[in-house]
């Protein structure tokens, strides 16, 4: 334990164990619970903290809020020799993805590539579980949510767009596939919120007020808009998602989403879209040649002294499988409390 006034060390099974009792206090039902907590446990192991059980307080005011089915029985739907989808009938995505991975798995195999349409989810978690997983089964895979509108296109002052993230995963020789996960907005929402709770300010490009003008105050850019990174280039970006995970499956778009939630202030409600390729259908024999060949491109990175996205994250295992994880006191009772 480190300063008590400050941070409280806890093991991985603290933090599963932890999850697991306050998302069951709330109502969720036991495959639900041990699905959503688990990506909860995997942020935390990762040293994502906005990912991580921060995310309890948001699940346990979406349940309040009545937004979320706590008993929903997701449905899984063969559409098409290449197409999955899965009513999630309004509970949270992570059990839908579970249902439907395997699924989509046969159909990439079968047919090269597939696509995953989750709809009528409830979604708080980043998008990397997804497609780490997929790649560590051998496929290139992609996935993309919209999620409320908090976020100004470039060159606007009112929210459009949700975080709309986006996630690659690449399948690679060794423990480890290659993975990206970022939101298209400049941060993820998760580290406004925590700058706000700690009373800290944000950087000037996270985010405008109410007005439009920039600002570092982390709750006058929660009540105004969240900006997208990179300018005009983040806003294309986050359009696609809003079109590819919106209405081409069927569901909401950002602005749709914050219309349901009727200032609920509740986790995203929508689709999320997740694209597998077999490299081995793709490529058939000369598969383990091409894929040898890419890890050239990445040796040209590192020798560099360049990090790969998700480097930071596979280290950070390793440390907290042995040590733990760190928790702000203040958080961790706010999380407790819930329990009462």
């Amino acid at each position: 334990m480190t300063d008590a006034a400050e941070k409280v060390r806890l093991s991985l099974e603290e933090v599963r164990a932890l999850a697991e009792a306050v998302l069951s206090r709330h109502g969720l039902s036991e495959r639900h619970v041990k699905a959503v907590a688990e990506t909860m446990v995997a942020g935390e192991r990762d040293e994502c903290a906005s990912h991580g059980i921060y995310r309890l307080l948001v699940c346990a005011h979406t349940i309040k809020a009545g937004k979320v089915a706590l008993d929903a029985e997701p449905v899984v739907h063969d559409i098409a020799p290449a197409l999955v989808r899965v009513d999630a009938k309004g509970g949270y995505a992570q059990l839908p993805f579970q249902m439907g991975k395997p699924v989509l798995e046969e159909k990439a195999r079968n047919c090269g590539i597939a696509a995953l349409g989750i709809n009528n989810c409830v979604h708080f978690a980043a998008l990397w579980p997804e497609v780490e997983a997929l790649a560590r089964d051998g496929f290139v895979a992609f996935a993309f949510t919209p999620s409320h509108a908090w976020v100004a296109p470039a060159g606007g002052t009112r929210p459009v767009f949700g975080t709309n993230p986006l996630a690659f995963g690449w399948p690679r020789p060794g423990p480890h596939p290659y993975v990206f996960d970022f939101a298209t907005s400049a941060v993820a929402r998760g580290e406004i919120e925590l700058h706000r709770r700690a009373g800290k300010p944000i950087p000037l490009g996270w985010g405008i007020d109410a007005e439009g003008n920039p600002t570092t105050d982390a709750a006058a850019a929660l009540e105004g808009a969240m900006l997208t990174f990179g300018g005009h280039k983040g806003s294309a970006l986050a359009t696609m998602i809003e079109l590819i995970a919106g209405p081409l499956i069927g569901d909401m778009t950002s602005a749709e989403s914050i219309a349901y939630d009727d200032n609920a202030k509740a986790s995203p409600f929508g689709g999320e879209l997740i694209i597998a390729i077999d490299p081995a259908r793709f490529l058939g024999d000369k598969a383990a040649e091409h894929l040898a060949r890419a890890e050239a491109v990445f040796e040209n990175i590192v020798s560099q002294g360049a990090r790969l996205p998700s480097q930071r994250r596979y280290e950070a295992r390793e440390r907290t499988r042995v040590h733990g994880v760190e928790v702000p006191a203040k958080l961790l009772a706010d999380i407790k409390a819930l329990l009462d």
